[in-house]
């Protein structure tokens, strides 16, 4: 039982790391399309 809710546990940051990684990608991304001649 403690095993599986460990894993679940784990599922789930990694699930939350991916998402955070994927929204910063995808604000970079459209920050420097957006800026573009920009003082920045």
């Amino acid at each position: 039982m403690m095993h599986g809710m460990m894993l679940g546990m784990g599922l789930m940051g990694l699930l939350v790391v991916i998402v955070l990684l994927l929204s910063a990608a995808a604000l970079v991304k459209y920050l420097r399309s957006s800026n573009r001649g920009g003082d920045r």
